[in-house]
């Protein structure tokens, strides 16, 4: 299980390190052209129900942490998925299987 680090707020965000990594991409690719963007995700079941958004935007820090200390493998498929939705106006939202590495 990895953690995205959001801003100054010092509860991360747990995400799948597979997940993690194809979405530090997509992050990565559209914050350097200085594009900003939402990522939302539901909450999972073990926290309060709900959703959560953030605003990704190049001046907010973000933090990448991975569990295990081998890059897995990436899909390229994915990463354009993640990366159409991202330009799109509801941005990358995150399903279950994103969170807790049950998908692909």
């Amino acid at each position: 299980m990895g953690w995205l680090f959001y801003g100054d707020t010092s509860e991360p965000i747990e995400i799948e390190d597979r997940a993690l990594a194809h979405l530090k991409v997509v992050i990565s690719t559209k914050l350097r052209r200085n594009e900003s963007f939402t990522l939302s995700w539901r909450h999972p079941p073990e926290n309060p129900t709900g959703r959560s958004t953030i605003w990704l935007h190049p001046s907010i820090p973000l933090r990448f942490v991975f569990a295990d200390p081998e890059r897995p493998e990436l899909s390229s498929e994915w990463i354009t998925t993640l990366a159409n939705s991202a330009s799109s106006t509801g941005g990358i939202t995150l399903l279950a299987e994103d969170l807790d590495g049950n998908g692909d």
